[in-house]
């Protein structure tokens, strides 16, 4: 099934204007998820609205947004209230700057999607602005479900990837932790050189595509039995790990990998008897 756009509007770099849409770059469907259901008949649950001072449920008409200033005492915010602060929907990616890629620290990243040209004529203007961000990342607002939005733009592939951004009050400083003042400030040099080692040897491109969620699997698996009235086999639990010595667990990883490669290098590398046999017996058919 072809993605759906969530959002068309236009983005904006100083006087270029380019019509463009966009689609969620996740997939909400590949999570399982569950419904709360009665214990006894099986029958899916109601969340209700309760009000526990007036021993009564509440319908949505008489519901309001308010602020607790104070424990236990609320503003009570309502719609004028916030039409008066709301963005208006422009329906425009406001680029305010262009920024190194590397600049956009993860932490502040929210949520990914895609941004792809709207008609045929935005096309190729979208492709030359692509084209031209390469290794850059813009910086910019969008209003969007009756908020302001910090967006990071990049290339991706022939298309561009959209960042919702915290905003700095947002991210909590790590400094805020009081376990990391624990952590030492210099370490012993043979310690580093042995762990840079055990790193190294698991160094690869980073491919994530090769991972697989395998809780979901597992659940998955679970779900098919149960729906087939099969018995359900649990897996083997995996025994918690022993806490050893730091160097002698780096030692012992290193070897671990170095085993490891070795007899990969030996299966890859070994011919198959009857392979080798086979030219030598067309030489003496031959003679």
């Amino acid at each position: 099934m072809a993605a759906r756009p969530t959002w068309k509007g236009y983005l904006k770099i100083s006087l270029v204007n380019i019509p463009v849409r966009v689609f969620p770059a996740t997939d909400a469907a590949a999570t399982i998820s569950f419904n709360q259901l009665h214990k006894v008949c099986r029958t899916r649950i109601q969340q209700k609205r309760w009000c526990p001072t007036c021993e009564t449920e509440v319908p949505s008409s008489d519901l309001v947004k308010g602020f607790e200033f104070e424990k236990g005492k609320y503003v009570v915010v309502d719609e004028d209230d916030l039409a008066k602060v709301r963005p208006a929907s422009t329906r425009v990616i406001d680029v305010q700057q262009f920024a190194e890629a590397s600049a956009i620290d993860p932490v502040y990243i929210e949520r990914p999607y895609y941004l792809a040209p709207d008609g045929q004529v935005a096309a190729e203007a979208f492709a030359v602005v692509r084209e031209g961000m390469t290794g850059k990342a813009a910086i910019g607002k969008l209003a969007l479900y009756g908020r302001e939005y910090l967006v990071a733009i990049q290339p991706r592939e022939n298309g561009l990837v959209m960042y919702t951004l915290r905003h700095a009050a947002e991210v909590r400083a790590m400094s805020a932790i009081d376990e990391l003042k624990t952590v030492p400030a210099t370490i012993k040099p043979s310690e580093a050189k042995l762990a840079r080692q055990v790193i190294d040897s698991f160094e690869s491109v980073g491919d994530l595509t090769q991972y697989t969620d395998d809780y979901q699997t597992e659940l998955r698996r679970v779900i098919d039995a149960k729906i087939a009235g099969d018995e359900v086999v649990a897996t083997a639990e995996e025994a918690p790990p022993k806490v050893v010595n730091l160097m002698d667990a780096l030692r012992q990883s290193l070897d671990r990998v170095s085993a490891t490669k070795k007899r990969t290098a030996r299966i890859v590398g070994a011919t198959p008897p009857k392979a080798a046999a086979r030219p030598a017996a067309r030489k003496r058919a031959r003679g």
